[in-house]
């Protein structure tokens, strides 16, 4: 790391572990603290908490980047099938994988968002470092996980540029949205575990009309492609088509690909329906210019 790098993570407080090479040539995952201990609530307050993320990198990379939300309920982090998993699937593809391990909820339901906006903000910041194109930063999520990452794609800013911290300089709005099964609104669709942990069971009109992001779609809300078994009863395949429709509306590109079969979790992660995703997500972002077209082929098998 150069010395100009080296001075930027002492002054804004990330804790940084060493990258390696692999022998496949590709970086080893990397893990960052977002916070360094001293992790914003909202309102101006800290406290002793953080969040991280784990930074896989492609050997070949071609500049595009998708922080990555697990699912969990906003009870828990399910960081390998929908985590870790997923970066290993887009490094095959040329893509740099960011897993966010966000701090749950526990009764203040800004705390997943400024991580989520933070997360974004850090890896477009190390952009050039990192061999990254600032306007290709995406984020994926899946179930709970595609609710933070559609509500970081509708409540975002450019960044404050009277910051003294260079990372709250830089903006937070993501280039594009990947949702998979996502829970989208707080209303009467939504996943009933996932609202109790985020707002709580006492939840105000203001709440559910601010975390119900069919509502929060704006011109400015970044392309999104959507992907959700119909006969999903845990998370309802209506989120998925609301926030699709809603972006329509709003003149926003999105695809919605409405899967037959598969539940949540497109059983268990594997088969047709999982496959089906992933190959018309890539070729989604092909098309939109965010990969080469190249990357959005089949991998090679190992």
């Amino acid at each position: 790391m150069n010395t100009s790098l080296r001075f930027l993570f002492l002054l804004t407080g990330l804790v940084v572990a060493p990258a390696a090479i692999g022998a496949d040539g590709a970086s080893q995952p990397e893990k960052i603290s977002l916070w360094s201990n001293h992790a914003p609530v909202g309102g101006g307050a800290f406290v002793s908490a953080d969040a991280r993320i784990t930074v896989h990198r492609a050997a070949q990379p071609n500049g595009a980047a998708l922080v990555i939300c697990p699912g969990g309920g906003y009870g828990g982090l399910v960081t390998g099938a929908e985590g870790h998993g997923i970066a290993a699937w887009l490094n095959a593809h040329g893509i740099t994988g960011v897993v966010l391990e966000y701090r749950l909820p526990k009764g203040n339901s800004a705390v997943p968002l400024l991580d989520a906006q933070r997360a974004i903000r850090t890896v477009r910041a190390r952009a050039k470092e990192w061999g990254l194109d600032p306007q290709r930063i995406g984020i994926i999520g899946f179930s709970a996980g595609g609710h933070l990452a559609s509500t970081a794609g509708t409540h975002f800013d450019a960044g404050d540029p009277k910051a003294t911290d260079p990372i709250a300089q830089v903006s937070c709005r993501p280039d594009f949205m990947v949702l998979v099964y996502p829970v989208i609104t707080m209303g009467a669709k939504t996943h009933q575990g996932s609202r109790n942990n985020l707002l709580g069971k006492e939840a105000t009109p203001e709440q559910v009309e601010l975390f119900s992001n069919e509502k929060q779609i704006t011109a400015k809300t970044p392309p999104a492609v959507l992907a959700h078994a119909l006969d999903d009863k845990v998370v309802l395949a209506d989120n998925s088509k609301m926030f699709f429709e809603a972006l329509r509306a709003n003149g926003v590109e999105a695809k919605y690909l409405e899967l037959p079969s598969g539940g949540h979790g497109l059983n268990g992660y594997k088969g047709p329906m999982w496959d089906a995703w992933q190959t018309q997500a890539l070729a989604w972002l092909a098309e939109r210019k965010f990969i080469p077209a190249a990357n959005a082929q089949p991998a090679p098998t190992p």
